[in-house]
């Protein structure tokens, strides 16, 4: 597997990169149809955004995307791996590659927010008020979710968004330090 800059990419390699992105959010009904190219271009056209991503005998298997938004932090937006190859270090190895892009940046930090949509976590379809922060600290897997992969590799909870994408349906925040001050 080879991780390449989205800039390489061939017009064929940046279809891929959608088909990638409608597979990977079809379960939680995101980035569908012409939704997943017209992310895939936001990666060429806005200064502020890059994408790396992950080839198999030079076809597209996944990729991850960066916003450059604050001095000294990146955004992660977004991880996706097809389907087919989740569960061989393909989503690993793409964080592992933003990270150290974010630090030769001279960034600090990396975060990102995680939605449970599709009940994921114990928060999804739970009330989290009056203490959104303590029903976090309380949070525990249901099914697969991304909340607990990215807290294998080192990120943490910073916070959440009650009811972000509906009752119930929250914006799980996470961050990890990428770099030394």
């Amino acid at each position: 597997m080879d991780i390449v800059d989205f800039a390489t990419l061939t017009d064929d390699q940046r279809a891929q990169a959608a088909g990638v992105m409608r597979a990977g959010f079809a379960p939680i009904g995101a980035y569908q149809g012409q939704a997943a190219e017209t992310e895939v271009t936001t990666f060429f056209e806005d200064p502020d955004r890059f994408a790396l991503a992950a080839l198999e005998d030079g076809a597209v298997v996944g990729f991850v995307g960066g916003v450059d938004g604050y001095p000294k932090a990146l955004e992660l937006h977004p991880l996706v791996v097809d389907p087919a190859h989740q569960g061989r270090g393909v989503g690993s190895a793409l964080l592992t590659a933003l990270e150290a892009r974010a630090a030769a940046m001279g960034k600090l930090t990396v975060y990102l927010g995680s939605d449970d949509e599709i009940g994921g976590t114990n928060l999804f379809g739970a009330e989290v008020y009056p203490d959104p922060l303590a029903a976090l600290a309380a949070i525990a897997p249901t099914s697969g979710h991304p909340f607990f992969f990215y807290r294998r590799h080192g990120y943490v909870a910073v916070g959440l968004i009650p009811d972000a994408n509906g009752y119930g349906k929250p914006d799980l925040l996470l961050a990890k330090r990428v770099a030394g001050p």
